[in-house]
């Protein structure tokens, strides 16, 4: 009978090692079952560059490449601080993250952290302490700022009076596309008309750029943070009867590189496009499935400007986004 106990006991402890070491791959992730993967994101209806952001985490954290995808999208951060927070006590694998502000996230990725949850960021960082995070998968903001400021002063203009729409405040695009540009308006080579934002917003931006034709007020440069919002720029401009792009008055430049924004630049309409590249999801998937920890924290997507009077068809085929 002792025996017999004991052979019991064995076994029953066997089970019960197999059940808590059994069942996990290397990475510590469960391998009878799929990999899940919270996303909080802005909406696809803020840009065209976002709604293609969103096509691509949705194609490849698929149930056919393995994962549960659980979404949250807002434009509101304390809104996306919320929905993290919910996958976090729902249990997913990994977190993933494009904020909509910088700030705020510390406590939220420490539990994550202490939950054995894996943090990705994507198209734009945070400010917490990189431990926090396993990478971020990111455009460099101040550079594509950068790039088209500098762009901008190779214009060579007699004078620069600027009106400047600004994307959502606060979020890592806006830093960066407008730090660049504050820069000019702090040296005096550039004088700021309106700097206000419109949220990625075209009707927004349009009301911007109507306010100022009313005022009377002298403009030859609409640098707009986004390709929405230098359209709705632009309608004002049309509406009211002035002309814009490569022969007209007012410099017109957008970002994100929509492929009708080229192709308002291929018209002349518009004058310069800075690229964001909005797929990291295939790069992250990678890094998951790997199982090794990435060689760097930061992995940067290489991006372009465009300038209408060098741009070819091609560009637009080879960079453009949607349709």
């Amino acid at each position: 009978m002792k025996k017999r106990a004991l052979a019991t006991l064995l076994a029953l402890v066997l089970v019960m090692s197999l059940a808590f070491t059994g069942c996990s791959s290397s990475d510590g992730k469960k391998s009878d079952g799929p990999i899940k993967v919270g996303v909080v994101n802005n909406p696809p209806s803020e840009s065209g560059y976002r709604e293609a952001n969103v096509k691509d985490m949705e194609a490849v954290f698929s149930k056919a490449n393995g994962y549960e995808l659980k979404t949250a999208y807002s434009l509101k951060n304390d809104e996306q601080l919320q929905a993290a927070q919910g996958f976090i006590t729902e249990g997913v694998d990994y977190l993933l993250i494009s904020a909509a502000e910088t700030t705020g996230w510390d406590e939220v990725l420490k539990k994550a952290k202490e939950a054995g949850i894996k943090v990705y960021l994507f198209d734009r960082m945070i400010n917490v302490d990189e431990s926090l995070y396993e990478a971020a998968v990111v455009s460099d903001m101040a550079k594509e700022g950068e790039t088209a400021v500098n762009w901008l002063l190779g214009q060579k203009l007699d004078v620069y009076n600027v009106i400047h729409i600004q994307g959502a405040m606060g979020s890592d695009a806006q830093i960066g596309r407008t730090g660049a540009l504050d820069a000019q308006f702090a040296s005096g080579k550039m004088n700021k008309v309106v700097q206000q934002t419109a949220t990625w917003d075209e009707a927004e931006a349009k009301k911007i750029v109507g306010s100022v034709i009313n005022s009377g007020e002298d403009f030859n440069v609409i640098y707009a943070e986004n390709d929405g919002m230098a359209k709705g720029a632009v309608a004002a401009l049309d509406e009211n009867g002035i002309t814009h792009g490569t022969n007209g008055k007012v410099i017109v430049m957008g970002f994100d590189c929509n492929k009708w924004a080229l192709r308002e630049l291929l018209s002349g309409a518009w004058n310069y496009d800075g690229q964001c590249s909005p797929f990291q999801a295939q790069i992250i998937s990678d890094l998951i499935k790997s199982g090794k920890a990435p060689s760097s924290k930061i992995i940067i997507n290489e991006e372009k400007g465009f300038d209408a009077k060098d741009l070819k068809q091609s560009d637009i085929d080879t960079y453009g986004l949607g349709e």
